[in-house]
């Protein structure tokens, strides 16, 4: 059986407009944050990738949106992301509270930091 490939564009349209409203604001916000990322589908849901790496994922659920920007976005803006349930590298946004797009955004530049770091650490010089 062929696997059917979905893109961010199509996952989004899967959910109801409220949830889609949402999800594009998440969107917008890592997009406008990280113009230069890509989009791809990793693990079945959006996910933007720099260099390579992943930089952070987002996806709904029946009782939350997800924004997952691994464990050291959520470490780095802990205080600022404590009215959110959190866990290792996920934070849940309840429907009845707004999208928090400004720090979304701070996140993923603090996450596209920290991919292009460790590209420049990763690359050998020529001798």
């Amino acid at each position: 059986m062929r696997e059917q490939t979905m893109d961010t564009d199509a996952y989004i349209a899967s959910f109801p407009p409220r949830v889609q409203d949402r999800l594009r604001e998440i969107r917008a916000a890592i997009r406008n944050a990280v113009p230069d990322a890509g989009e791809a589908i990793r693990y079945g849901i959006p996910t933007f990738r720099l260099d390579g790496a992943n930089l952070v994922h987002f996806a709904a659920f029946s009782d939350h949106i997800g924004f997952f920007p691994t464990p050291s976005g959520i470490q780095r803006f802990r205080d600022e992301l404590s009215a959110y349930s959190l866990s290792k590298g996920t934070v849940r946004i309840p429907p009845e509270v707004p999208v928090p797009a400004d720090l979304i955004g701070r996140i993923a530049k603090f996450r596209a930091g920290e991919v292009r770091q460790k590209g420049k650490k990763g690359k050998k010089k020529n001798v």
